[in-house]
Parts: C-alpha cells; sequence; structure tokens
C-alpha cells in the first residue's frame, strides 16, 4: 500500500514540476520570437524572475522522492539516462547563469549572447524532459543488473523525439500564457495570439502522441484493464478545451489553470499506463524496476510519509503566498527597480 502511495506521490511530484517550471521553460524559448525590443525581453525576464528558482525545487523534489522511496529505480534511471539528464543539468545551470550575468555589462552583444545562451538553455530541456519520459514510458534495454545496453543515440527513436516535440509545444503554450498574464500592450497582444496559435497545434500533437503511444508502448494495457483510468486523458483534453475557451473569453488566469490540468492529465495519464513499473526494461520483461521490487523499506516510507505530509503543504502555501505577490503585470515601471533583471 505504501509502494503504491508513493507511486502516486512520485508522480505528482513530476507533475508539479512540469506545471510550475514549465512555464519559465517555455517563457525562456519564446524569447527571440515575442520579445521585440531590450524593454520586451527585460519583461520576459522579470515574468519569471520570482518564481523560476523556486519551481525548481520541484525538481530536486522528485529526483529526491525517487532517490529515498524508490532507490533501485533512481539507480537505473541515472545510471541508464546519465547523458540526458547531464544535459539537463547544464542547461539548468546556464539558464540560472543567464538571469544573473545578462546585465552585468551595459553592452548589446553581451546581451545579446546571454539572450541565446537563456533562449538555448530553456529549449533544451523542454525537449530532453519529453524524449526521457517518452522512452521512460516505451521502455529501454536494461538486463536484470541495471546495466543499460544502448546509447543517447538509441533515445532519439520516432517516439522519443515525438516526446519531445509534444513537450516543447505544452512548455510553450503554457508559456505564453503566462506572458500574458504578465504582460501588458503589444506583448501581452503577441503572447495571447502565440497560445491561440500553438493551441490547434497541440491539439494535433495530442492526437498523434495517443497514436503513437498505442503503436510503441503498452501503457493502454491499464486502461484497458480499468476503464476508470481513462478519465486522465479526458482530464487531460478537458484542461486543453477549457484553455483555449478560458483564452477566447479573456480569462487568462483561468486559461492558465486549464494549461496546468492539461499538463496534470498528461503526466499522470503515462505514469498510470506504467504501474507498477518505473523503469520498463525493453528487453527483459524480469528486468523492469517497479513499485514494488524497488521501492525502500517499510519504515523509509512511512517516516517520508509523515514528514511529506508537514512539509508539502508549508511548501504548498509559501508558493501560493509567493505566486499572489508577484500577480500583477510585468510593467515598464517595474523595470526601474535595482532589483529587476
Amino acid at each position: 500500500m505504501l509502494e503504491t502511495i508513493w507511486f502516486v506521490l512520485w508522480a505528482l511530484l513530476w507533475a508539479v514540476y512540469f506545471i510550475l517550471d514549465g512555464f519559465d521553460l517555455g517563457l525562456g524559448a519564446l524569447l527571440p520570437f515575442l520579445g521585440k525590443n531590450e524593454s520586451e525581453r527585460r519583461i520576459m525576464y522579470n515574468a519569471a524572475g520570482p518564481f523560476w528558482d523556486g519551481n525548481e525545487v520541484w525538481l530536486i523534489s522528485a529526483g529526491g522522492v525517487t532517490f529515498a522511496a524508490f532507490p533501485k529505480a533512481y539507480a537505473v534511471m541515472f545510471s541508464a539516462l546519465y547523458a540526458p539528464l547531464l544535459l539537463l543539468l547544464f542547461a539548468l545551470i546556464f539558464r540560472a547563469v543567464s538571469f544573473e550575468f545578462r546585465n552585468k555589462v551595459e553592452h548589446d552583444s553581451w546581451r545579446a549572447l546571454w539572450d541565446g545562451v537563456h533562449f538555448l538553455a530553456n529549449l533544451i530541456p523542454c525537449v530532453l524532459l519529453g524524449v526521457a519520459f517518452a522512452n521512460l514510458f516505451m521502455g529501454i534495454p536494461i538486463d536484470v543488473k541495471g546495466v543499460y545496453h544502448g546509447n543517447l543515440l538509441g533515445l532519439l527513436n520516432i517516439y522519443g523525439l515525438a516526446g519531445g516535440v509534444f513537450f516543447l509545444c505544452m512548455f510553450l503554450l503554457h508559456g505564453s500564457l503566462w506572458l500574458a498574464i504578465k504582460s501588458t500592450g503589444s506583448l501581452q497582444t503577441r503572447a495571447v495570439a502565440s497560445a491561440t496559435f500553438l493551441w490547434p497545434v497541440m491539439l494535433l500533437l495530442l492526437v498523434v502522441f495517443l497514436v503513437l503511444t498505442a503503436m510503441y508502448t503498452k501503457l493502454y494495457a491499464n486502461f484497458l484493464a480499468m476503464p476508470v483510468l481513462f478519465v486522465l486523458p479526458l482530464l487531460a483534453l478537458a484542461g486543453l478545451v477549457g484553455a483555449r475557451v478560458m483564452l477566447g473569453a479573456g480569462k487568462l488566469w483561468l486559461a492558465w489553470a486549464c494549461s496546468a490540468v492539461f499538463i496534470l492529465g498528461v503526466t499522470f495519464f503515462g505514469v498510470a499506463g506504467m504501474f507498477p513499473g518505473m523503469i520498463i526494461s525493453s528487453i527483459d520483461p524480469a528486468a523492469t524496476v517497479t513499485a514494488f521490487n524497488g521501492a525502500s523499506s517499510q519504515l523509509t516510507l512511512k517516516i517520508m510519509l509523515g514528514v511529506a505530509l508537514v512539509m508539502v503543504p508549508i511548501v504548498l502555501a509559501y508558493q501560493f503566498w509567493l505566486y499572489k505577490t508577484f500577480s500583477a503585470p510585468v510593467t515598464h515601471e517595474d523595470l526601474k527597480d535595482e532589483h529587476a533583471y
């Protein structure tokens, strides 16, 4: 029972990370396309400014829970997916550096350099996360000793690349909705237009990804065995449709919230299809790491659950306060503040 609870919490932490850091990543990947001048680019930086480092805490939490609750899954995942995870780590490091270094020198070339770094450091994680999770859904070539029989190029298969494109579009849509909330004037108009353009692309990619999932994975087996699970892809679809409806009505916060529901539904769709698998072996079913054979002791899971029940609500309350405090759009006047990026 504890293993199942922690499996659900593990999925939830990844979903929260995708929702919160997803808009930061999407926003950064949109920088060269929507930021037409220095002022608008600074507004885009500051739209993520108070949030991005706090949002990354959820990635640490997801990794920490994997390490503590499912140590075998952690060991195999960080060994088999070492290359993409290392690339993800370096990209996130350079993203942090780009925030801080951009305004250290008052020169257009210097800023252009770090704008390019910022763009790539947000674009690459969007794609890498999609590639990594698509391969986890499909299964990777590991043996009973947890040894990975493949390479980085092997992860760039049709389904893996489809996952990368899907996640990229999902985060771009999420980021454009956030920018629409946090900006005004012509920048806001372009952000809304971007979200409007990306929405049908996202719908098409959702259909394509669901079809490819049936072709390349066994995720639907759990759904056919327990039809109630189909509420998860329906939740994702409802969130995506709701985002478009709210966007059309000019209710930007609700549009972003519906986009968050879409991401939540997508994450749980994939993870529910994997259950009880966490690291599925494509070459030997006996080598698959599950929530049961890869879990920590019952005592460890009990202690962790107690800590989580106390600390997670505190963190959520803090983040709610943070988002409420910095909920207003970023204006040109805000850029005059000495603490602004």
